[in-house]
């Protein structure tokens, strides 16, 4: 349906009075240290048999859970003791944990979920706890700490007490509002040298669905606080629509449930766990989790977003704002420190042109979940904006807003402006080369200038919810600009990248969307803080299930593993295949899922760096006011031809860059400089060409940080240059005060 107005039409859930909190967690779902709480020796099991779980919910809201058959891994107590969930106590509300998967002839044969009856002993000892933890006391993010979204799980409320004949029991299957659609991980120690194995994290501080729903994208803020750095950031999610649309309608058969809906239907809402609508949010929602204490709070609220949701975040430090992809219009949303939207960029309306590309406008269909024509297993009804505009992945790099846009991906960026507003300057940069044309759902910079882009499958929604998106055929590449610049290519960046092998199944491309960059890790897998970016990790599907490479992959652990891989940055293929190189970590714990796709989301890492700057990094710096010869002005007091009005700085594999932005008070129309340095022993070089609209670049050499270098500049018209002989020249002398940091050396293993 046509959109008539952009107010705020969602349907919110009526009822529920839970409030925002924190979750911390005291559980461990997975071995560590080979020991359980109270001492007893674990050990690992992989044994390719399925079970359901049958999960008792206790009056303080925690899960003791009966399991029958045989996990894929199990804690096994060595003195073979077994509690009984009786000793639980609490209410008789049980549930059914995971998803519902079907055989070809529909018949239902299995549940998602892990554990064993064994695993009673480690529940009384706190080691699996279903509840939310109560917020910590310290802080929950460190140097190298690691945020992972994904998909919660699902549960069926009162399974205990029977299902009637002929219902089909993934009716009645919603999203567990009690488990974790956010959790944060400690992985400073990964345990060994890397062999491809999964390396088994402290206990991860969680943020479950039934205070934010389901989220994809994530972002730092600086962890400024009251006008202080502290050095402990915040962290921010965003709604989603990656992991499904689910609806429902009141209880109409008085089993204590609502109805799942695959169609639009009166009264149809969103399913609790969906958007965190029983704490206020909705599609359009950016939620905050403290860094220190854990609470969560709503952030932002895009209240024009019917139902797509957000496709990513990205956190601007230099101006201290955010700024959201709208995948409902296609906008691009700035947003201050304190929530508030501030304006915004449409992609299809001011980029396309830019690229010589016709203008495309948001065609205003919504997400109308209670209108026939929505079918929650067609995405092509979820009010989605055009592929044309349709921006995925953004982040703030050198001063500019780099951005996704489209399935068959093209990488854009607009500059962002002294005042923190766009600058109105967009540029196309790359459209992506890849076997597939995927969405790129993440961009991440190194230190380095390399520009790293994850693909994520079309979006799909199972009603079983075992797939959320294709798997299989999604890279994780990487750009580097071109060094100098090749003046036969459209592009500034090359025009091949490399590629990842991310996981073990054949064609190793299992990305599931997500990327960043981590410290180094060293040869023992621990984290070493002082050299930055030099590992990558990213989110991917079925990690290490490849049937050929079975026993050595059992060597190290289950092998239907959906979470992160981390691989050192140098290992781009054809090094690393298959990627015996990296370590994994799971997103859950839940080892016997191996077919289900796209559960989990994006990965963003807390590495703030020190010391030296990267390339392309934006460094702080400045300048005083220029000085003209004795002759200039010109008579009659007239303007000088040419000024200063912003001067960034950044590191470039050639040194010290800076970009001039002058203005032509005169009307003289200048269109090119040429430097010349007026500090003994310092060099300046500029560019043989200038395009138009971009900032003037100088490159500074020979200097020491900190430096005042005098840089003598002459601003000409190109075109009274290509005549010949004398050409008007307005020259001045603009003393840059550079930065002082030094930009980091050239890498000689790259």
């Amino acid at each position: 349906m046509m959109r008539p107005e952009r107010k705020a039409a969602m349907p919110r859930n009526p009822g529920n009075s839970r409030s925002p909190g924190t979750a911390g967690v005291d559980r461990d779902h997975r071995l560590r240290d080979e020991v359980d709480a109270l001492g007893f020796r674990l050990i690992p099991l992989t044994l390719r048999k399925s079970r359901r779980i049958v999960a008792k919910r206790k009056a303080d809201n925690s899960i003791g859970e009966e399991r029958a058959a045989t996990p894929r891994l199990a804690l096994v107590g060595a003195a073979g003791m077994d509690v009984s969930p009786s000793g639980f106590g609490g209410s008789t509300m049980s549930v059914v944990r995971g998803s519902f998967l079907r055989s070809h002839g529909g018949r239902l044969c299995r549940a998602i979920a892990t554990g064993s009856g064994i695993l009673a002993l480690a529940l009384s000892a706190g080691l699996f706890l279903g509840g939310a933890a109560q917020a910590q006391d310290t802080q929950i993010i460190y140097p190298g700490s690691m945020a992972v979204t994904g998909f919660p799980g699902t549960i069926i409320p009162d399974f205990d007490q029977g299902l009637p004949p002929g219902v089909d029991p993934v009716d009645e299957t919603f999203i567990d509002t009690s488990r974790a659609s956010l959790r944060i991980f400690d992985v400073s120690h990964l345990g060994g040298p890397a062999s491809g194995q999964l390396v088994f994290t402290p206990p991860p501080f969680e943020v479950t669905a039934g205070q934010i729903g389901e989220v994809f994208g994530l972002a730092y803020d600086d962890g400024v606080r009251d006008g202080v750095p502290s050095g402990i950031p915040n962290l921010y999610a965003a709604a989603t629509s990656l992991h499904g649309i689910e609806i429902v309608t009141p209880d109409a058969d008085n089993d204590g449930r609502p109805e799942r809906q695959r169609r639009g239907a009166a009264g149809a809402v969103f399913m609790d766990g969906q958007f965190g609508t029983e704490n206020g949010g909705g599609p359009g929602t950016i939620w905050k989790i403290d860094g220190i204490t854990g609470a969560v709070s709503k952030f932002a609220d895009i209240d024009i977003n019917s139902g797509p949701g957000i496709g990513n975040l990205a956190f601007d430090p230099a101006h201290r704002e955010f700024f959201a992809s709208d995948l409902d219009t296609g906008l691009i949303h700035r947003i201050d420190i304190e929530g508030n939207l501030i304006d915004s960029f449409d992609h299809g309306v001011a980029g396309r042109p830019a690229h010589g590309l016709a203008p495309v406008a948001d065609d205003g269909v919504v997400m109308d979940i209670q209108a026939a024509a929505f079918d929650s297993e067609d995405p092509a009804t979820w009010g989605y904006t055009q592929d044309a505009r349709r921006v995925w992945a953004v982040t703030y790099h050198g001063g500019r807003l780099y951005y996704s846009v489209g399935e068959k991906a093209e990488i854009w960026s607009v500059g962002i402006a002294s005042d923190g507003g766009f600058a109105g300057d967009p540029r196309w940069e790359l459209t992506v080369k890849a076997d597939q044309d995927y969405a790129v759902t993440d961009i991440v910079f190194d230190n380095e200038g390399f520009m790293y882009l994850a693909q994520r499958g079309p979006v799909e929604n199972r009603y079983d919810y075992s797939r959320f998106a294709s798997s299989g055929k999604g890279e994780l590449i990487r750009y580097r600009r071109e060094e100098p610049d090749d003046p036969a290519t459209e592009s500034a960046w090359v025009e091949v990248p490399e590629e990842y092998a991310v996981g073990f199944p054949q064609g190793n491309r299992q990305s599931a969307g997500g990327v960043d960059l981590q410290y180094r890790y060293d040869a023992e897998g621990d984290l070493d803080t002082s050299v930055c970016t030099d590992t990558i990790v990213n989110t991917g599907d079925k990690l290490r299930d490849n049937p050929e490479l079975a026993e050595r992959l059992g060597a190290g652990g289950p092998l239907a593993v959906h979470g992160v891989q981390v691989t050192p940055s140098a290992l781009a293929k054809p090094a690393n295949v298959p990627p015996f190189g990296s370590w994994f970590v799971d997103f859950d714990g839940y080892f016997d899922d191996p077919d289900v796709q796209g559960h989990v989301g994006d990965v963003k890492v807390w590495h703030p760096c020190e010391g030296r700057a990267g390339y392309y990094e934006e460094i702080p710096g400045g300048y005083l006011p220029p000085f003209y010869p004795p002759d200039f002005p010109p008579p009659r007091n007239l303007p000088p031809c040419v000024d200063v009005e912003d001067v960034h700085f950044y590191c470039t594999p050639r040194g010290l860059r800076a970009e001039l932005t002058l203005h032509d008070h005169a009307g003289f129309g200048g269109d090119s400089i040429k430097a010349q340095s007026r500090t003994p022993g310092i060099g300046v070089t500029t560019p043989m060409s200038h395009v138009p609209g971009k900032p003037y670049t100088v490159d500074i050499t020979g200097h020491n940080p900190g430096d005042t270098v005098n840089v003598g500049l002459c601003f000409y018209r190109k075109s009274d240059q290509d005549k010949g002989g004398y050409y008007p020249c307005c020259k001045m002398t603009l003393p840059l005060r550079t930065p002082a940091v030094d930009c980091e050396a050239p890498r000689t293993d790259r």
